[in-house]
Order: C-alpha cells, then structure tokens, then sequence
C-alpha cells in the first residue's frame, strides 16, 4: 500500500480538548491559543460546541468565542452542536461548518445525547437540510466505533450502516471515533478493508484517542489506506464526559512529527504549533502528554 504524500488535520483541542478537563479557560486564553493554533499552519479549529452550559461548563462561551473570533482566510472555523437549537446559535455566529455526532452503541448514544441511535439520526438528517440551505458543510462524528465503554464490542457492520446512512443525508465528511481508546493496527486495518469497499476514502477522517498508547500506530495503519484526514488535540488534551476511562485525543504534534518523518507534508510549522502547546500547558497548569513535547522540552527519558 503507497502512503499518501499529503494529511490534512482537523484540530479539535478547543473543543475536544477543553470538554472534559476539570479548569474553565478563559474565553482571552482560547482566543490565544486559536490564534498560536492557526499561525502554525493548521486549517481546521473545532472552536467550541453550543451545549447546555450545566452539561459541559467548559464550553459555555461557545457564542461570545465565536462572536470575538478573528477569522483568517483560508481557515474553517467549525462548531459542534446536539441539537436545532445549537445549530441556530451556530448559524447566528456563522460557523463555517457544522459538525454532528452519533453514537455506534445505543448505551453510549443515550449517555451522550439522551436519545436513541434512531432518533439522533433523524436528526442529524434534517439539520443537514437546513445547512446546506445555509450553505454551510458539514461533518458527522460516529463515535465508540472500535468499542464501547457500556457495551463493550460494536459491531463494525453497524459503524459501516450508519456511514452509508450519513452520506444518504448529504454529510460531507465522517470521522470515526475510537472513543476510548481500545483499538490496535490489527483491529483497525480488519475495519478499514471492509468500510473502504463502501465509503470512498475522501469521505473518511480518523479520530483516535491515545489512552493505551496505541494511536499513532492506528494512525499509521489508516495512512496505508490513503486516508489523508486525522482529528488530534494540540497537547493531547481531551476525553469523552461520557466514556468513564478515556484519556486524551492524539496529540497534534506527535500526528505531525509522524507525517513529517514519513515524508507526508501537512503544511504545519513544528516550532510554532510548540509555542501553541507551551502556551495552553501553561495556562492550564498542565504537562502535555505528547512525546514529542517531551522531546522538544529534553526531558525524554534516557535508555
């Protein structure tokens, strides 16, 4: 299998990120941390979501964030909603894209949105009508692909039905979630063989979380695919609220370390995205899981 010789980001730390850490960053801090995010060459910034501030508090100044954002061009500034009533907040503050989510696992989908598998779908289906008569594009998280911290296994048919589903309604672009972090290369390459014979491979993104320390090899086999589209998280951060036990996305900067030294470009500057890692790091008190920061900062561990 080639290697594609280019990869496209979606950072996702502002929003996937922030969600499950236990700190309220200011609304000034994340505006900095975008701006350091987009100055490093990154074209993709999941800004925030327009959920119940009771729910997630950490997210709950997605509209003043929007609203004070100073877009660059060339950039997609994108909000992730539950409901109508995100998407009209999110049309209100002119997201540039819309993204949805579902859950491969009943339990997991009632944990995170209170609904059923079939009624998130209908949903999602007619809030992907009224963006494209805004003329927005739109994205679909299918997250517990790989498992499910209530159900254990999923059934990957059932991922591959409600991929097709999702591409029925019009969604432009699915990524695919492995929430907590279980997958391996095998698990995924067996998944990969089969979703590829169904959904064209410029459709797909991959979202892997790092919590037994497996993605970057689950990135590498996807990349033998010719899937060129990756969620991470600057620094690492994240988890899901509603997955007991998942750590944080991949880190942005050991997804780009990775592309750079497989030859694969990503128009990413490593020295600026560090100064955006250092930034949020310090800001939240935090030592970013990332091994390439460790790297950059000389505190790897000697042999």
């Amino acid at each position: 299998m080639k290697l594609p010789q280019s990869a496209f980001i979606r950072e996702v730390g502002p929003r996937d990120g922030l969600q499950n850490e236990k700190q309220f960053v200011s609304t000034e801090k994340k505006l900095e941390w975008i701006n350091l995010l987009v100055e490093s060459g990154l074209s993709y910034i999941e800004v925030s979501s327009f959920v119940r501030p009771d729910w997630i508090p950490q997210l709950s100044d997605s509209v003043d964030l929007f609203t004070r954002l100073k877009k660059k061009d060339g950039v997609t500034y994108a909000a992730l909603v539950p409901n109508k009533r995100g998407l009209m907040s999110a049309f209100e503050v002119d997201a540039d894209e819309i993204n949805f989510f579902v859950s491969a696992s009943e339990t997991h989908n009632l944990k995170n949105k209170n609904a059923s598998i079939e009624h998130s779908m209908s949903d999602i289906r007619s809030m992907i009508t009224e963006c494209k008569n805004n003329k927005k594009t739109t994205r679909a998280y299918i997250s517990t692909v790989f498992g499910c911290p209530y159900e254990g296994a999923v059934d990957q048919m059932k991922v591959i039905q409600l991929a097709n589903q999702l591409l029925e309604c019009g969604i432009d672009e699915i990524s695919l979630g492995d929430t907590i972090g279980i997958a391996n290369p095998l698990q995924v390459n067996q998944f990969l063989e089969n979703l590829v014979k169904e959904v064209p491979v410029n459709r797909i993104a991959m979202h892997f979380h790092d919590t037994y320390g497996r993605a970057v090899a689950n990135l590498y086999t996807s990349l033998l695919f010719g899937i060129e589209k990756f969620d991470s998280s600057n620094g690492g951060l994240g988890g899901c609220p509603y997955a007991p036990g998942a750590s944080g996305n991949v880190a942005t900067e050991d997804v780009v370390s990775l592309l750079h030294n497989l030859g694969i470009t990503t128009n990413v500057d490593e020295k600026k995205l560090h100064q955006a890692t250092s930034y949020i790091s310090e800001q939240m008190n935090l030592t970013p899981v990332s091994k390439l920061f460790s790297v950059w900062n000389g505190s790897k561990e000697s042999i």
